[in-house]
């Protein structure tokens, strides 16, 4: 099942994509929205993110390519950052970039984890239980900022900075998606989520037994390697294996 919040005539609904239309819920996935039976065209509205976060977890380093591309060794332990909610993008949005106070800006594509509702300290084998689906994200980053700052909170915290969706998919394997960044058409980025080091179900475990896991929060699982610099004007588009594209430009 495809899960979207849209926008149409500035109202939010959410619903169930189907095609090229959307089956209307009569409330969020979260609280268990039913289908009431309209339908909207997908040409007529305003895709919104899908999940409305407190908290986006973001793991650093969690590609095997990606350490080596760095030269780096593997973690032990996952390497954790956070997004502000007020860095959330909606589909086709526009990214903007802060040349006051950045000139490097990259793009990283990640398969993002949404968390269906509250868990604390849950084990690996219950993980999936907490699972509403996936969806795709883009941790915007000002690079040149990481190691000015040291922490990693501006250099990943702008607004604008988290991009993500189109949609939540429920039946998908995260252990076993193809992903492709593009910019402007070309190949950046292309791996397979069978080379996370830490796999979904150990993060969702992880990160609960850090923190409570609120419904709609999302997990950036890491990006693969082949990230490089944005300039304004690019289109960057990322491509996950049952989860569609996730579109946006450079303001």
């Amino acid at each position: 099942m495809k899960y979207v919040r849209f926008e149409q005539n500035d109202k939010e609904f959410y619903g169930v994509l189907d095609g090229e239309k959307i089956r209307i819920l009569d409330r969020s996935y979260f609280e268990g929205g039913k289908e009431t039976g309209e339908t909207a065209s997908c040409k007529d509205v305003k895709l919104l993110a899908p999940a409305v976060f407190s908290k986006a977890l973001c793991i650093g380093l969690n590609y095997r390519d990606h350490a080596e591309e760095f030269k780096l060794p593997l973690p032990e332990k996952p390497v954790v950052f956070m997004k502000a909610s007020t860095a959330i993008l909606d589909p086709f949005g526009k990214i903007h970039y802060p040349k006051d106070m950045s000139e490097h800006l990259d793009y990283e594509g990640e398969l993002t984890v949404v968390i269906s509702r509250k868990c604390r300290s849950v084990s690996v084998e219950e993980a999936a239980d907490y699972i509403l689906g996936y969806t795709i994200a883009n941790d915007v980053t000002a690079r040149d900022l990481q190691p000015k700052n040291g922490q990693w909170t501006v250099a990943k915290g702008f607004d604008t900075f988290c991009p993500v969706g189109p949609y939540i998919e429920t039946e998908a394997d995260p252990g076993n998606l193809e992903l492709t960044t593009k910019v402007n058409g070309v190949v950046k980025q292309h791996s397979n989520t069978r080379n996370l080091i830490f796999p979904v179900p150990y993060l969702v475990s992880y990160l609960s037994h850090v923190m409570t896991l609120n419904a709609g929060d999302i997990i950036l699982t890491g990006t693969p390697s082949g990230i490089s610099r944005l300039e304004s004007g690019d289109v960057v588009e990322i491509s996950i294996e049952k989860l569609g594209t996730l579109v946006n430009t450079v303001d």
